[in-house]
């Protein structure tokens, strides 16, 4: 290492939950060719992180202690961390996952804001009181701090940016705004994926099931729908659950009699959404809490029509490219889906507004700004 070289340790302990493994990988695939004689770059990852190991260019340690569970984490990061940045004379240190756990005049520091649900305080209180409320008032506690003291603060919205500027202050660093990209695999063209039971027809609402996600008031509204209209189209609810509001989701389900209309899909692996997303007539997105929603983008890319909550940032990434809705009016969706299920002209040009707003977004220039800055 030359003494020019300049070394930047990203600590990515903390940022492989959801969409931050997405993130890292698209980060470490489009590390600028020039950094190769100019920047050396270390990954801080998990023993069981592999899967972001994927530019050989970037140094990878994995400390065995703090890959255990996050009290280890926290603890080898106010007590080992420092001692290894030093080993390694680093210049930079980033933090994706949204929080610094040490300064120091030795390096200079960067975080990155992704989480928006600490900082929310109307969609906390949609959590009853106990561990998920107090997780998310200490996460918004300490990541205040790291965004009043980083040199350098990287938001994903311009909403993001407006909301951290009111609920925290004055910053002593500077910021920039570098909204996430989508994955090629999304603008390829895909069969259905072999081994998922897809209705011929249906209406699909790729997310998490929990409380901001608003999927009762999406069945609800799909109730509504089906009292206007009949037709072949199914709902499918797809992803993860919080097993607390899944069960209410299903009981919801079961009290409407929609039994027969909604499909709760469960989790899929991330290669079968493309599929999942272009095979639907449309897509719904109903979040009322996100930064950056990859959801959101990845359906644009679909190239189908978007039914999109109006909340913001939404607004801010779909543009034109969406119908929106109060995702907590339930009839409001309910007419969007009569008009967009009978429409096969507004479908075509929903769906052509949709991929055409997908291009602005591109994983190799969000990681280029984010390197550069």
């Amino acid at each position: 290492m030359t003494k020019t070289t300049k070394t930047i340790v990203i600590d990515c302990l903390s940022a492989l939950q959801g969409g931050g493994q997405t993130y890292l990988i698209n980060l470490f695939r489009f590390l600028p060719n020039e950094f190769r004689d100019s920047v050396r770059v270390i990954a801080i990852i998990p023993c069981d992180a592999d899967a972001i190991k994927i530019n050989d260019q970037i140094e990878y340690i994995q400390p065995t202690f703090a890959s255990r569970n996050i009290v280890c984490r926290l603890i080898w990061e106010k007590i080992m961390l420092a001692s290894l940045l030093r080993q390694k004379r680093t210049d930079v240190l980033y933090c994706p996952g949204g929080f610094v756990s040490v300064f120091s005049a030795s390096w200079k520091t960067a975080v990155a804001f992704r989480n928006m649900l600490p900082f929310d305080d109307e969609e906390r209180k949609r959590y009853p009181y106990g561990y998920i409320r107090a997780r998310l008032a200490l996460l918004s506690f300490v990541q205040s701090r790291s965004f009043r003291s980083a040199d350098l603060v990287v938001f994903i919205s311009q909403f993001g940016k407006s909301i951290i500027d009111i609920t925290v202050g004055p910053t002593t660093g500077r910021s920039i705004v570098i909204p996430h990209g989508i994955s090629d695999q999304f603008n390829e063209s895909m069969n259905r994926p072999a081994g998922l039971a897809l209705p011929d027809s249906y209406v699909s609402y790729v997310s998490i099931l929990n409380v901001y996600k608003a999927q009762i008031e999406v069945v609800r509204a799909w109730a509504l729908m089906k009292q206007k209209r009949q037709g072949t189209e199914k709902l499918l609810l797809v992803g993860p659950e919080n097993r607390i509001y899944a069960d209410t989701v299903r009981a919801v389900i079961n009290e409407l009699g929609m039994q027969d209309e909604v499909i709760i899909l469960g989790n899929v692996t991330h290669d079968t959404l493309p599929a999942i997303y272009q095979g639907a007539v449309a897509n719904i997105f109903a979040s009322s809490c996100e930064n950056c929603p990859n959801i959101l983008l990845e359906a644009l890319a679909s190239g189908k029509p978007v039914l999109c909550s109006d909340y913001q940032p939404m607004p801010e990434f779909a543009g034109n490219a969406a119908l929106y809705f109060d995702p907590y009016k339930p009839d409001e969706l309910a007419k969007l889906l009569c008009l967009i299920l009978d429409d096969q002209n507004l479908q075509m040009e929903m769906g052509e507004k949709a991929r055409a707003q997908s291009v602005k977004f591109q994983w190799k220039r969000s990681a280029g700004e984010t390197w550069k800055a």
